[in-house]
């Protein structure tokens, strides 16, 4: 009996033909060479390998170790390549080539597949702001009088962001209690996570040319999930005049794997109803498409799943984002990231942070190893998602994961 071709998937597969996403890998055999690399199943192709083996008029796109050319080629290209990778996947005349080109997911190392330009991260979950002004605000209204007018951010730091399974040190810096006479340094005591869901920006734009909402897609290549760790008491003290910065900055998580936007259709929903008027250029009312993205995601600490966030929920889309960021002239690279802010939806279970699972460490969540108000040396926190596909078959995004190591301090 012949064995079973990795490329013969089972039925509801998550990373089946129809998902594809991107990412960049290593071998044991070539530990120096770095390769991209399309998932399909279990396995990895070696894309520019596969593209060399078919006569590919892509393979100097995808013959490289990261994603930066194909990125930088634009919409029409993407499309145009995608297509491709799904028939060297599913033409069964294409399999003796594709084959041996194919590497077991747990023989490879997974590793950053773009080089990050700059880096923004958003806040606009209407349930997670509720809740901070809630935890922080008590006595007043939870949401700021610019909430709903435009989507609040911040621009990070694009040198620490790092690939899943990464450890992450635990941060040292100044933190303040309100009982304190004055303010301590040490290791974070509130460490944090925020579930969030990143989105990779291929084609640059022009500076002093906005970019607008029905540009989105020409823009974006695909989305991922990321993890904005944050030391609350580091932020708490630091973040008044000008909002976030070391409680941010060590360390931000991300998948190592690239969903196409094309995989995504499916997801595509629209919107929570507004109730403020918004400005022209954030007026998504008569987009033809929906802005939103129907993703299901899970947070894990430990292996206990402690919150299922619901992507769908989010106020602000990643175009009204994407608008807002360049409105005022300035221009995207190839390689920029930017982050949803933390998904959270109106249910407790649904919370993206620990901040609002625990209500600011007020309501301890109980854990195998024990009870838990922020992260813990040695805790591992894992984020997973899907997305509704083609005849009911999931999308499965790549998990992000990290391990907090003690602080080096």
């Amino acid at each position: 009996m012949s064995e079973q071709s990795p490329l013969e998937l089972a039925d509801g597969d998550p990373f089946g033909p129809h998902n594809l996403p991107y990412g960049v890998f290593t071998t044991a055999d070539e530990p120096e060479r770095r390769r991209l690399g399309v998932r399909i199943g279990n396995h990895v192709l070696d894309a520019g390998a596969a593209a060399r083996a078919l006569g590919s008029p892509y393979a100097g796109l995808l013959d490289q170790p990261h994603l930066g050319p194909l990125l930088a080629a634009g919409r029409s290209t993407w499309r145009d390549v995608r297509r491709a990778l799904t028939a060297w996947v599913t033409v069964p005349a294409h399999r003796t080539a594709v084959e041996p080109l194919l590497h077991r997911l747990g023989d490879v190392t997974l590793h950053l597949p773009y080089e990050v330009a700059d880096y923004v991260d958003f806040y606009a979950s209407e349930h997670h702001a509720t809740n901070v002004g809630r935890i922080f605000r008590p006595d007043g209204e939870p949401l700021t009088p610019n909430w709903k007018h435009l989507p609040i951010g911040y621009h990070g730091r694009a040198g620490t962001l790092v690939v899943s399974g990464t450890d992450v040190v635990r941060p040292s810096g100044q933190r303040k209690a309100p009982s304190d006479p004055a303010p301590v340094f040490g290791p974070s005591v509130k460490l944090d996570i925020e579930a969030e869901v990143g989105f990779l920006v291929g084609t640059p734009s022009e500076l002093g040319s906005p970019v607008p909402l029905e540009r989105f897609e020409d823009h974006v290549f695909g989305l991922f999930l990321l993890n904005d760790w944050s030391a609350r008491d580091l932020q708490a003290w630091e973040y008044v005049p000008l909002g976030p910065f070391l409680g941010k900055s060590f360390a931000t998580s991300v998948s190592p794997w690239v969903t196409p936007l094309e995989a995504l259709e499916d997801a595509r929903t629209a919107p929570p109803a507004r109730d403020v008027p918004l400005l022209p250029y954030l007026d998504d009312s008569a987009e033809e498409r929906p802005g939103g993205f129907d993703l299901h995601m899970a947070v894990a600490i430990n292996g206990t799943v402690v919150a299922e966030p619901p992507f769908a929920s989010m106020y602000w889309t990643a175009a009204q984002q994407l608008a807002h960021m360049t409105v005022n002239g300035a221009s995207l690279r190839t390689g920029d990231v930017y982050a949803s802010g933390t998904v959270s939806g109106p249910e407790k279970d649904q919370r993206g942070s620990l901040l609002e699972l625990t209500w600011n460490g007020r309501d301890a969540l109980e854990l195998a190893e024990g009870k838990r108000t922020f992260l813990e040396d040695g805790d591992v926190v894992t984020m997973t998602a899907w997305a509704p596909g083609p005849d009911g078959v999931r999308v499965g995004l790549g998990e992000v994961t990290g391990r907090i190591v003690p602080s080096a301090r």
